[in-house]
């Protein structure tokens, strides 16, 4: 009788997606707290602009130094030394009394939360084989929305009932106990104790890679690599702006009261956990009907950046809840695109290489997510004195919509296949 596979794999990812709903928790605490340091600080909206290209320009290069650095010292280690910086760096921000304060401390939150992807996606490729890696990304990708949708609940009443400082205390701090946690349970599957020979033998399944190193400076000659920081580049500033910039969106447009828990926030961000789930089972049940690794994400893809679409349409939104809606769809699209554009390094590259291609792609998608909020400042700031503030959202979401679509056309163009690689780009 066949061995019944074991599940602890599961546990892996469960540890990878609170970790990321924490990521996600303390860069959107921040966003929520806008109105009220705006009116403590007197910010600007190119104030706050700067703030955010602190943490995204931080963040590029954070991605750039963990990338590497996780694919030489491991995912544990790795993983390890970045959620102490974060986490350190997040309960400092109650310490900040100017934007360039807090500036500096979102530089430093940056560097640390910057080896999140770089050890999750790489654990990944660890422990799940090729068919199952999309949905356990999808899994784990999906405590982003979790983090965003708890935080319009917990931070809104941390402040009310304690102040903004205590709020960047209090969510700071919870990084610390996921580390006990990660520390004890974590550890690569031929080390891990306690894991069935079934189970190990189904996770090196398709475990015939080549493994030969490539240096880091080669990738950036390979079409793959480009695949990567096309779909990145593109498409993260789309969701740096759903993070920093729909709280005050919908308080400017709506009077949505941010001193409050927001059930549209948390609504919208609930969904968007939907779209990572799903946006990683599709292409792995496209493979078990029989087609192809590329076809099936490149498919899924197009579906995905097709879905974002329809967030253009928002400027026509006459109540709270329409707006809601659409930009639910958007962003769920986002998170599927997410968990889609992750796994297709594990499925063009030797898990020696993953990290570095996951910090170098992270890297342009921070890059474009420092360049998108300064226009989004000027943007802004330009239609706030106009007294057409809502105009300069619609154009933003112009873009928002727009940007999938792109990236996926111009992916086609460089990789039609994408190909493992190493091996002829043909089926």
């Amino acid at each position: 009788m066949k061995e019944k596979v074991g599940n602890f794999r599961w546990v892996v990812v469960a540890l990878l997606f609170f970790a990321t709903t924490i990521n996600y928790l303390d860069r959107q605490v921040i966003g929520l707290l806008k109105p009220t340091l705006e009116k403590e600080l007197n910010w600007s909206e190119t104030d706050y602009s700067f703030i955010v290209m602190c943490f995204t320009a931080s963040y590029a290069l954070g991605l750039l130094f963990f990338g590497k650095i996780i694919d030489h010292i491991g995912s544990k280690l790795g993983y390890t030394i970045s959620i102490i910086i974060w986490s350190i760096a997040a309960m400092f921000h109650a310490l900040a009394k100017t934007s360039f304060g807090f500036g500096a401390a979102r530089a430093v939150l940056g560097l640390g939360e910057a080896g999140n992807f770089p050890a999750a996606i790489k654990s990944v490729a660890e422990w799940f084989p090729k068919k199952e890696r999309a949905f356990a990304t999808g899994i784990f990708n999906s405590g982003a929305n979790i983090g965003a949708m708890v935080a319009p609940i917990m931070v809104p009443w941390l402040l009310g009932a304690y102040g903004w400082q205590e709020a960047f205390i209090i969510t700071g701090a919870i990084g610390f106990i996921w580390l006990i946690f990660w520390w004890i349970f974590y550890e690569i599957p031929t080390k891990k104790q306690g894991i069935s020979q079934s189970e190990l033998d189904y996770i090196q399944e398709d475990d015939h890679e080549d493994n030969t190193p490539i240096a880091w400076s080669k990738l950036f000659t390979i079409p793959q690599t480009w695949v990567f920081i096309v779909g990145k580049f593109f498409t993260d500033p789309i969701w740096w702006f759903f993070l920093f910039w729909l709280p005050s969106y919908f308080s400017s447009t709506f009077a949505l009261d941010l001193k409050k828990p927001s059930i549209h926030l948390a609504v919208l961000f609930t969904c968007t956990s939907i779209g990572s789930i799903g946006g990683g089972y599709i292409p792995g049940w496209l493979m078990r009907k029989g087609w192809p690794v590329y076809k099936a994400r490149k498919t899924a893809m197009l579906f995905f950046a097709l879905l974002a679409l329809p967030i253009i349409s928002a400027r026509w939104a006459t109540d709270i809840w329409q707006a809601v809606i659409l930009i639910s769809i958007a962003a769920s699209a986002h998170q599927a695109w997410s968990a889609n554009i992750f796994t297709s390094v594990s499925d063009m590259f030797p898990k020696n290489a993953i990290s570095s291609v996951v910090g170098i792609g992270g890297l342009a998608g921070s890059l474009g997510g420092v360049i998108f909020p300064y226009f989004i400042g000027i943007i802004l700031d330009t239609y706030k004195a106009s007294d057409n503030l809502s105009g300069g959202y619609n154009l933003i979401f112009l873009i928002c919509g727009s940007a999938y679509l792109l990236a996926w056309l111009l992916i086609h163009f460089i990789s039609p296949r994408m190909s493992p690689v190493g091996k002829p780009s043909k089926e």
